[in-house]
């Protein structure tokens, strides 16, 4: 363990006392080197904490709060552009090294330090402090993809890769008025996750025809059947390719005589927090917690969680003792 001095906080930064935090599925890229990071590092980007101290406006000590994963300038040309997630001097919580300029960045500890440039939002009590962590990553990219996807009202959507990302969706998919879901992975357990949510829950490669597909599995073959899957006029949103993966070909004569719509997302813009949190108060029960989050560990806990195989999608890691 490794101590970290608490910083003198500057305008609109806030202190927070961590009380939950969740491991990702990049954290465990980043640990196994198959994404790179900086290291020495605090991991961690997904959490929910206390604030202990604010020099923000509209956010008290005592809130319960989730943060966005990006800290942005705000003024470059892409945060000018709403592309904020992709801003020119972008700080990532759990990315930064500990002897830079912000140390305190990683949610496996117990405070956070949080900078002008990220969203906070306010948890409400409703909202289980294991499942609010996933709003800061999970849930807050699901919600940019969907915004991507367009109006889903009446529309057949498929679903690939049922990791936290593509359960979230499909979760979000039926809120959000589609009339036919299709997920898709070759896990049996993960399938089994979106059972009562899906009408269809079934291995990769088969045969569907849909208006929107959303690309959650990290695979050059999950790629590849969100783009076969579009029906003329279709919209494929690709998120789950954070790491490299081999290259998928694309006809331009499909694309263009199809009227196909092929997009990305990675991270999110604020807003999106806003309506992570939204979406976990307002349908977050549609969700399968027990099965999604594994037993808690603690902060000492974070490695062996790391060197251990899981079936839960999500560690929880309780830092209310640290």
């Amino acid at each position: 363990m490794t101590e970290i001095p608490l910083p003198a906080l500057e305008d609109s930064e806030l202190l927070v006392r961590m009380r939950t935090a969740t491991i990702c599925g990049s954290d465990r890229h980043t640990v196994s080197g198959r994404r790179s990071g900086a290291c020495p590092s605090v991991l961690g980007h997904e959490g929910v904490g206390e604030v202990v101290e604010s020099r923000r406006a509209g956010v008290r000590a005592g809130d319960r709060v989730v943060f966005s994963v990006t800290s942005t300038c705000g003024h470059c040309d892409n945060c000018r552009r709403g592309l904020s997630a992709k801003c020119e001097s972008v700080l990532k919580v759990g990315h930064e090294p500990l002897g830079g300029e912000w140390p305190l960045s990683g949610t496996y500890a117990s405070h956070l330090h949080v900078l002008a440039g990220q969203k906070v939002s306010v948890v409400p009590p409703q909202v289980p402090d294991a499942a609010a962590s996933t709003a800061g990553c999970a849930v807050a990219t699901v919600m940019a993809a969907l915004e991507k996807a367009g109006d889903l009202q009446g529309r057949s959507v498929m679903v690939a890769g049922l990791g936290m990302l593509g359960v979230v969706a499909v979760a979000a998919a039926r809120a959000r008025g589609a009339e036919y879901i299709v997920a898709t992975d070759p896990d049996v357990a993960n399938r089994a996750l979106v059972a009562d949510l899906a009408d269809l829950a079934t291995e990769p490669g088969g045969h569907h025809e849909v208006d929107v597909s959303l690309e959650f599995s990290g695979s050059s073959a999950g790629v590849e059947d969100c783009l076969r899957a579009l029906r003329t006029g279709g919209t494929a949103v690709l998120a789950g390719t954070v790491a490299p993966v081999p290259s998928v070909g694309l006809d331009p004569e499909w694309l263009v005589r199809g009227w196909h719509t092929v997009t990305g997302v990675h991270n999110y813009e604020p807003h999106h927090l806003d309506e992570a949190v939204a979406f976990l108060a307002e349908e977050g029960e549609r969700l399968p917690w027990e099965p999604i989050l594994g037993d808690a560990v603690t902060l000492e806990g974070v490695p062996r969680a790391f060197s251990e195989e899981t079936e839960a999608l999500r560690v929880v890691v309780d830092l209310t003792h640290c």
